[in-house]
């Protein structure tokens, strides 16, 4: 069933432009990818579910939608997405993130941080890294990354998440340092939840006890992934030009708290 258009898309936005959105077989990249399609722009989608994402690009065969189903934890397939995306990418929008079971420190195991740290981290560098060339040669550019209320506080996540999420902070802030005079802008979302139908289920003895009263007395009502969607292609678009270095929060006032 096609999505219906979300109120607000303001259409040639992003004419002529190329925007790379991971994590689009689904929920927030789904959304987001295609905001920026319905806005105008050439959009390759990648994500680790293949035949949802090609079912996602059919059903929506009158955007430009391109899909490349791989894993961009691996430098291989990243490469794969950029041949695709040609010489000239105007946007990177990192959506990807898998959750941790809310497993403390002295519960995580190897594979868990393993595997968080790589789709949350590693994989939104490997990106960035190579967008980045083209961007600045060809004068700017803008990337970005979806963080958590989990990269602003200790409180919303396990370890491994927790610390994915500041990291990619960390990295959003010292690529908007780094690039910023060679025209490139990083910026970061930062929802606390989110209707995306992604299951986040409870694998800790700990944090029921520790975290759950936190959570069930000061977290607001979740975000619509349209509203998430919104602020990503906002900050992807020349209405942003002065921000860099942001990281805001889509949290229905969660981190004023």
């Amino acid at each position: 069933m096609r999505d219906p258009p979300p109120p607000g898309v303001l259409h040639g936005r992003f004419a002529g432009r190329t925007v790379v959105v991971t994590g689009a077989a689904g929920g927030m990249g789904r959304v987001t990818a295609l905001r920026l399609a319905r806005e105008g722009a050439r959009v390759v989608v990648t994500d680790v579910a293949a035949e949802a994402l090609e079912r996602f690009a059919a059903e929506h065969a009158d955007l430009d939608l391109v899909p490349v189903a791989g894993d961009v934890t691996r430098e291989g397939d990243v490469q794969r997405v950029l041949a695709v995306a040609g010489e000239r990418v105007h946007g990177l929008a990192n959506v990807a993130g898998v959750m941790d079971g809310f497993l403390a420190p002295s519960e995580v195991d190897d594979t868990t941080w393993e595997e968080v740290l790589a789709v949350n981290v590693t994989a939104p560098m490997r990106l960035t890294r190579a967008v980045l060339p083209r961007m600045v040669e060809a004068g700017g550019g803008a990337i970005v990354n979806v963080t958590s209320e989990a990269g602003l506080r200790g409180a919303a996540a396990g370890a491994a998440y927790t610390a994915s999420k500041h990291a990619l902070i960390g990295l959003t802030r010292s690529t908007a340092v780094m690039h910023k005079g060679q025209g490139v802008r990083a910026n970061a979302v930062a929802p606390g939840g989110v209707l995306t139908g992604m299951e986040a289920p409870m694998r800790s003895r700990l944090a029921p006890a520790v975290l759950g009263p936190v959570l069930q007395t000061v977290v607001p009502a979740p975000a619509s992934p349209e509203q998430v969607a919104a602020l990503i292609t906002w900050l992807l678009s020349d209405e942003a030009s002065n921000v860099n270095g942001a990281i805001v929060p889509c949290d229905g006032g969660w981190s004023a708290i």
